[in-house]
């Protein structure tokens, strides 16, 4: 898919990717046994349905302020506190089952949830803006193999899950998988380059509510909470699902990592396919469609006139997985790029405000389904109930399909600018007007035709040619030189002529 990564960006590349494999190995591995563990503690599939649902819904309300503040406490340090809080609490929780008491079982697993959540929405949102200020020209492959990697972990983290369960009980897969993220911590505290806060020298700070007034962000954000409401339903309730089956825990495992390694080998195609084409939303509306059928072969949904098997479940799981894929990938590069597009600096700030608007509504949508799932599963059973996911996805496609339609006509949504286009002009652009400041071209007069844009970031953006924010040619202007080691900046150079100009 021609990835032109420098040796530092794959290292970055390759610590991130481990950490959020095992991030995804200690989310995933409690699903095989742990409604089972509830039950023998008393509690219900609503009880356990809101301990999965918890950690999410902290996520959602974490999330924002991380993002918020990510500029100052910095990518780094927020993403190395997460991931040993995360790693932590996942032993914490390995403790439960010495818990005899229901009452004392059901508060316990919740305040561990809450504290793992609050270290695992600092780790994802950290995650993303790094993702988006080390691979600015390839942010929707570099997510999709971080997601690739995420959908590896969810692959072998119930079966990794169930056999330790299977091999030394409930507590063995807590500490072994929970002191693997500690390593990942560590190496990120070796590997990752600390960088400056960013300054606004004055400007007005972006905040999540401008954000959320932007039409096309708020369509990505429906497609987000859908589609992980559709993953914290499926992690919910599966498991009860199958027991008709009479599975052992293994089995269980594996059919848990069906949908995540359909989801881990289509995520990059995804990725590519959003870096090249200009129809984000379009992937998404695909999206929901394999979401929707994937629920209705699972049940299957009642209308089917068959019963549930395992080959419907196997390949509602695959849909499900694919749909997924396409969702996630492409709603979480078209916001941060919808976002730039209205006006937004292309830097940490922008970044860590579009992360944690990403990850608090994935984490609201993820509370939402095994919330409902579990009061829908006791009332009305499996079958019925995935007309929840059914009708929430309808909603969405149509939302999507109208916003496709009826914005923006008679133009493509993404449009790229060459150097010579942005540059062009009634008047020519003296050098000794441009000045280099946390690597952005500013003008300090009023000669110049061209809007002016915080940061580094460029008039236009696109999906096209694997390039999101076009920074201007060297060879045309001979401004830029090479990238620092610093999140999100770029030096420059102006060498001043007062004789020079730019026609």
């Amino acid at each position: 898919m021609g990835l032109n990564y420098t040796k530092r960006q794959w290292i970055i590349l390759a610590v991130m990717g481990l950490s959020d494999f095992f991030n995804a190995i200690c989310v995933s591995l409690q699903a095989p046994f742990f409604p089972k563990e509830a039950e023998n503690k008393g509690a219900t599939a609503t009880e356990y349905g809101l301990v999965f649902g918890i950690f999410e819904l902290v996520v959602c309300l974490a999330s924002p302020f991380y993002g918020q503040f990510l500029n100052k406490i910095g990518p780094k340090a927020m993403f190395q506190g997460g991931v040993f809080t995360t790693g932590t609490s996942a032993i914490l929780f390995g403790l439960l089952d010495r818990v005899p008491e229901h009452d004392a079982f059901i508060a316990l697993a919740f305040a561990i949830r809450i504290v793992e959540a609050l270290g695992n929405a600092a780790f994802l949102t950290a995650s993303f803006t790094i993702i988006a200020t080390e691979f600015p020209n390839s942010i929707g492959t570099s997510f999709a193999t971080l997601e690739t990697l995420f959908g590896c972990g969810l692959i072998v983290g119930p079966m990794i899950g169930g056999a330790l369960y299977s091999i030394g009980g409930y507590y063995l897969p807590f500490v072994v998988l929970g002191s693997a993220l500690f390593t990942c911590a560590i190496m990120t505290l070796l590997i990752l380059p600390d960088r400056q806060p960013e300054t606004n020298d004055g400007e007005a700070k972006n905040s999540l509510l401008q954000v959320l007034k932007i039409p096309g962000i708020v369509v990505c954000c429906l497609g987000i909470g859908a589609t992980s409401a559709s993953i914290g339903f499926i992690s919910a309730t599966l498991e009860p699902h199958l027991r008709q089956f009479n599975m052992s825990a293994i089995w269980l495992g594996v059919m848990f990592v069906i949908n995540g390694g359909v989801y881990a080998m289509t995520a990059p195609i995804v990725g590519y396919l959003v870096d090249k084409y200009k129809t984000p939303k379009i992937i998404s509306i695909f999206g929901s469609l394999f979401i929707m059928a994937g629920f209705a072969l699972i049940g299957p949904v009642a209308f089917l006139p068959f019963d549930t098997s395992l080959t419907f479940v196997i390949c509602g799981l695959v849909c499900h997985g694919i749909g997924i894929a396409m969702s996630l990938v492409s709603t979480f590069s078209d916001a941060l790029k919808t976002a730039v597009q209205n006006g937004f600096q292309d830097g940490v700030e922008t970044y860590g405000l579009i992360s944690g608007l990403w990850t608090s509504i994935f984490a609201l949508g993820a509370f939402i389904g095994p919330s409902v799932a579990g009061y829908l599963f006791d009332h009305a059973g499996f079958r019925s109930s995935v007309y929840f996911i059914l009708v929430m996805h309808t909603i969405v496609v149509f939302i999507f399909v109208i916003f496709t339609c009826f914005s923006s006509p008679g133009r493509k949504s993404y449009k790229e600018i060459s150097a010579e286009e942005m540059l062009i002009g009634k008047s020519t652009v003296s050098l000794d007007n441009l000045h280099s400041r946390n690597g952005s071209l500013c003008s300090s007069t009023n000669n110049i035709s061209i809007p002016y844009m915080n940061n580094n970031m460029v008039i236009a953006s696109s999906y096209g040619k694997s390039h999101h924010w076009q920074r201007m040619e060297e060879a045309n202007l001979g401004l830029l030189t090479d990238r620092d080691d610093n999140y999100g900046s770029f030096e420059i150079e102006v060498h001043r002529d007062s004789d020079q100009t730019i026609a």
